[in-house]
């Protein structure tokens, strides 16, 4: 296929980065999700799904990583392995190619950017429970499909229980400017970044497999 230009795919690892982007059709209105249900992907399945996206001719691929998998061998290594592959674009001239690809991180994982919704935290989690616990504390969340289907919207659901994806972007960018300046390595997200670049952009996702959505400028 030829290079499709200004486009851009999203890349997630599992079903709650699925399930809370095609909620986000509240906001973005022209954005559009075919009803896949996406499994959970290995840094190998990630690499795959990334040359697959390059070789479709997708100018941009943003890649959402939870960090509760990467701080630990050997995934630590393979997700710097992964990222450094990507450091530069990827510039093939003569097939009509040029990508860039960026990853999106949170730690420990996409539900602090849920807990942004309600409330700022800069606490370290020793695991993925004790956030959800604190989640849990705002709103009632269950990370399972049969939740997600059934709340109808993450994004609208975390809204109507008093939660704003204006505070969740501003927490975002909090977490960001302080894990910059005091160097830690827990309890941020670059969600908000990426949310941020797709409001500035007239964008439609359109998801084709699972765990892709892509992206239309």
């Amino acid at each position: 296929m030829g290079k499709l230009r200004q486009t851009a795919l999203i890349l997630g690892e599992g079903p709650t980065e699925f399930f809370y982007f095609k909620s986000l059709c509240d906001v973005f209105k022209r954005l559009t999700i075919k009803p896949d249900y996406p499994k959970h992907t290995s840094i190998k399945e990630l690499d795959l799904k990334i040359a697959d996206g390059i070789a479709m001719g997708y100018s941009h691929i943003f890649c959402i990583i939870d960090m509760d998998t990467k701080d630990v061998e050997p995934e630590r290594s393979q997700y710097q392995r992964l990222k450094a592959n990507y450091a530069k674009p990827i510039s093939k001239p003569k097939k009509g190619i040029y990508c860039e690809v960026e990853f999106f991180e949170t730690h420990r994982c996409t539900e602090l950017f849920f807990l942004y919704y309600f409330r700022y935290t800069s606490r370290p989690y020793e695991n993925q429970e004790a956030l959800l616990k604190d989640l849990n504390q705002c709103v009632e969340y269950k990370k399972t499909i049969d939740f997600f289907i059934k709340k109808k919207g993450l994004h609208s659901y975390f809204e109507r229980n008093g939660g704003s994806l204006e505070v969740a972007i501003a927490n975002a960018n909090r977490s960001m400017d302080e894990k910059s300046k005091s160097c830690r390595d827990y309890t941020y997200s670059e969600l908000g970044k990426l949310i941020e670049k797709n409001e500035r952009t007239n964008i439609i996702f359109n998801n084709n497999t699972a765990n892709t959505w892509g992206i239309v400028n």
